[in-house]
């Protein structure tokens, strides 16, 4: 049979690599800057762009979408090529992917400091970035199917269905949650609102860990792990079980982080029970991986690269038997809202999808340089510093969960909270964040002596070249199954029915749970009083989106007697209906404000957002000077945001748009008035107005200032739903 000669594209698997080298350092140095926000809230005092809250969207994207993103695509182009026997489809769409890839990431790391945020987790980037990044995600597709459709292998090896299914998925994910109708570049409103919103956020949220963390690199270690121990895997047939059990079941299980909330109970239900099924093929992938080891653990010992993989899959396991325990609703009933989640979710990005990249980096490199590696000491090193740190991490966060679940629930022998004072919990885990902040350090200096490591070994190894190799053409076969031929392996040189029948077993989930949420309106039933926002508390609204306030704070009441004595009634469907986007939140480190309208006057929001612990003494929350800035607030959008609010359904009337100007002036006014009640507001407020005259700059009225918007926004919450004082 005559051989074929070609050459493997070693040069973006370079490129990916060192952008995952590059990206990994960075992401992880701005989760340990967070880390120490913390302890230091207001290290970045009156920096904008370096709060806690515009960083921390920062941090997620820059781990998720560059630093495994990128080590996701350099161990697909890899693999992918000596799999198929065929060089990638197209040179130049692999380097528009890679080129393409970085921009958007450096889109994403200039936008979200600067406030640019749609708030949705771990979809926080605005229209024009969201298109590009569909856009290098098709051309990533088409070279993949490409490459697929030139293969010189005619059965499809399990890795390549994982990264077919995770192209499809994420394609649909991303698309259908970022539907959004802009008002300007740079900012735009959800298509869905409130319930609506929260759902279609969470099927994307909880699948953009499943796909885009999970199945890729699930495909990585059914290629990596059997090189790296010189083992094939341990099962085929699992191999089968585990793929198609896992992308049907794993769509359906976005509900559970919604549980207790004003989602209708029968999806709710729905995403519990599907997410305990989820442990089976969760953990046959992951005896599949470990088991592909047996009869060279003495090799593991010694190797650091198998131990990376070795603790990687075991991290996936631990990961994926808490997540369906977490949806227990008695169990979500503890954990949810607090750093127990945190800790979850650092198991699987710092175990799983971390040292998955770390095994392979070091695997790879040695490879494509024709050298060794640098230093297996170091390397082992990285291996025990890393370790380490993701045990100093997780633990302390473990403990602060439960220890802030027992505090919220506790009640006196008379009925009343215990701790009723939310900062009695936050002073009391501070132990545990000074221990998550060294275990994060650790992890941090594990990434730089990977960065050593590898930069001695490419110095002192060869040019990284694209690489020789031979493979006889592949022979047209029919497209029936030949006589005794099963199912499976016949479906198996079959790439377009596969990914048909992948596509199939993903969106049977998403339909049943979307539709009916989005197409029944009995679903989500109306509240009389429930009125759109003022044109100034809209301008509020789209501040505390800005400053990422949701990443601290939840606008959801659950009905438990705990939540319901701390901050009133339980949230109401109904109460959302005009929320484009939705501020549930997931996280509370700070305490619910759904009904935090009128709680307190207005300076006393004055006071808390230039420095909260003057007002709460032991806070960590940071101020927020900026708002008070001695210049306008932009206002030269509302009515244009009024307007699309219209379309998206929200009642403004064409007169309500037309005198929204005005109208924002008089609350701002009115606002400003009540400000004056406080004799050291007064006294300030005539300070600064004289030194601003004095050096010759405009004085712009407290009025016109974000600051009041803020606060407008603060007054509405809650105030729609009568509530006993």
């Amino acid at each position: 049979m005559e051989m074929q000669q070609f050459y493997y594209d070693n040069k973006i698997v370079k490129k990916f690599i060192y952008a995952t080298i590059v990206f990994g350092v960075v992401g992880m140095l701005v989760g340990l800057i967070l880390a120490f926000m913390f302890l230091f809230p207001n290290i970045t005092d009156g920096v904008s762009w370096l709060s806690f809250g515009r960083l921390r969207p920062l941090h997620t994207n820059a781990v998720i979408f560059a630093f495994v993103g990128n080590s996701m695509f350099a161990g697909i182009y890899y693999s992918m090529q000596r799999l198929l026997k065929a060089r990638m489809f197209n040179d130049f769409l692999s380097n528009l992917h890679f080129w393409g890839w970085q921009l958007i990431i450096v889109a994403a790391a200039i936008s979200l400091p600067l406030g640019y945020s749609t708030s949705k987790e771990y979809a926080e980037l605005e229209w024009p970035i969201d298109i590009a990044i569909a856009l290098i995600w098709v051309v990533f597709g088409i070279n993949m199917i490409g490459t697929i459709l030139k293969r010189r292998e005619r059965h499809l090896y399990v890795a390549i269905w994982f990264y077919l299914a995770t192209f499809v998925t994420v394609a649909v994910l991303h698309i259908f949650n970022s539907l959004a109708l802009p008002v300007s570049g740079l900012k735009s409103y959800s298509v869905y609102a409130g319930v609506q919103d929260a759902l279609v956020q969470w099927w994307y949220g909880h699948n953009a860990v499943a796909f885009f963390l999970t199945t890729p690199f699930l495909g990585l270690m059914y290629y990596f792990i059997p090189k790296a121990a010189n083992r094939p895997v341990y099962s085929y047939r699992l191999s089968i079980i585990h793929f198609w059990s896992l992308i049907f079941i794993y769509i359906w299980a976005g509900p559970h982080h919604l549980l207790y909330s004003a989602l209708p109970n029968w999806a709710q239900n729905l995403g519990v029970a599907f997410s305990i099924m989820l442990i089976a093929p969760s953990w046959g992938g992951m005896i599949n991986g470990l088991l592909t080891l047996r009869g060279v653990w003495d090799k593991v010992r010694v190797e650091p690269v198998l131990k990376f993989f070795v603790v990687a899959i075991t991290g996936y396991g631990m990961a994926t038997f808490e997540g369906p325990m977490l949806s227990l609703k008695n169990v979500n009933a503890i954990a949810h809202y607090t750093d127990w989640i945190i800790a979850h979710v650092h198991v699987g990005a710092l175990a799983w999808n971390g040292f998955m990249a770390f095994g392979m980096i070091y695997w790879l490199v040695p490879r494509m340089t024709k050298s060794n590696l640098y230093s297996t000491k170091l390397a082992n090193f990285h291996f025990w510093i890393g370790t380490l740190g993701i045990i100093l991490y997780t633990l302390p966060m473990y403990v602060a969960g439960f220890l802030q679940a027992s505090m919220w629930k506790q009640f006196n022998p008379d009925g009343t909270l215990t701790y009723g004072n939310f900062l009695e919990t936050v002073t009391q885990i501070m132990p545990m964040y000074w221990m998550r902040a060294i275990g994060g350090t650790m992890y941090l200096v594990g990434m730089f002596v990977l960065v050593y490591n590898i930069w001695q070994t490419v110095r002192f190894g060869s040019k990284v070249e694209d690489e020789h190799a031979e493979a006889p053409a592949l022979l047209k076969m029919s497209s029936s199954r030949v006589k005794g031929e099963k199912f499976h392996p016949w479906l198996e040189r079959k790439p377009i029915q596969l990914t048909i029948l992948a596509t199939v077993a993903i969106l049977i989930g998403g339909v049943i749970q979307i539709v009916p949420t989005i197409m029944v309106k009995s679903n989500i039933p109306t509240i009389t009083s429930v009125k759109p926002y003022s044109p100034l508390e809209l301008e509020g609204r789209d501040l505390y989106i800005r400053e990422g306030c949701v990443g601290c704070h939840s606008q959801s009441v659950r009905p438990f007697r705990s939540e319901v004595e701390r901050y009133g009634p339980q949230s109401k469907a109904g109460e959302f209906v005009y929320d484009h986007p939705f501020l549930w939140g997931s996280k509370r480190t700070g305490p619910d404000l759904l009904r935090v309208g009128g709680k307190y006057n207005d300076n006393w929001h004055f006071n808390h957002f230039w420095n909260p612990q003057s007002i709460s003494a032991g806070s960590i929350m940071p101020g927020y000077k900026w708002l008070f800035d001695n210049k306008a607030m932009d206002i030269s959008m509302t009515q244009k945001k009024m307007e699309v609010m219209s379309t998206l359904g929200v009642p403004y009337t064409p007169v309500q748009i037309a005198g929204g100007l005005d109208d924002l002036r008089k609350q701002a006014i009115a606002i400003e008035e009540s400000l004056k009640n406080d004799p050291d507001f007064v006294k300030s407020y005539e300070e600064s107005k004289k030194k601003a005259e004095a050096r010759g700059e405009k004085f712009v009225p407290m009025n016109e200032r974000e600051i009041v918007a803020l606060i407008a926004y603060m007054q509405r919450l809650g105030t729609d739903i009568k509530v006993k004082k």
